[in-house]
């Protein structure tokens, strides 16, 4: 039984370009690389620096010294930890009571604070030499 009237020579034998299928594999391995993660994202990564405080109750030397600049019931008020204070001289032999640091201090100031509550803080963290 003859299935194929043509006979298969060396001549008329069919070939496939190899060719375009190696671009084809090597766009979708350069696409699989680019779009896979190969790192933890941060997610994942602990962002806390673990100390190991015992029994103190004492500041760490890590924590860094943040000052908030806030309205609270119709007040300007800087909260310092777990005080609010009520004027910049407060706030200044507060300041002047910590121990020094080389880190500095952070004054975070809330929207609709004043700006002259913002630059009595960090005058008041330039008086305090922190």
């Amino acid at each position: 039984m003859k299935l194929s009237s043509h006979k298969l020579d060396r001549r008329n034998r069919f070939e496939l370009s190899m060719t375009s299928m190696i671009d084809v594999v090597f766009l979708l391995l350069i696409f699989f690389m680019t779009t896979s993660n190969f790192v933890l994202t941060e997610r994942n990564l602990d962002s806390t620096i673990k100390v190991d405080r015992g029994s103190s109750n004492a500041p760490s030397e890590l924590e860094p010294v943040i000052i908030e600049v806030v309205r609270v019931d119709d007040e300007d008020v800087f909260r310092l930890g777990g005080r609010t204070l009520k004027t910049a001289d407060e706030l200044t032999q507060v300041l002047s009571s910590m121990p020094p640091t080389d880190d500095g201090a952070f004054v975070r100031v809330a929207d609709d604070a004043p700006f002259g509550m913002a630059a009595a803080a960090i005058q008041a963290c330039r008086a305090a030499r922190i």
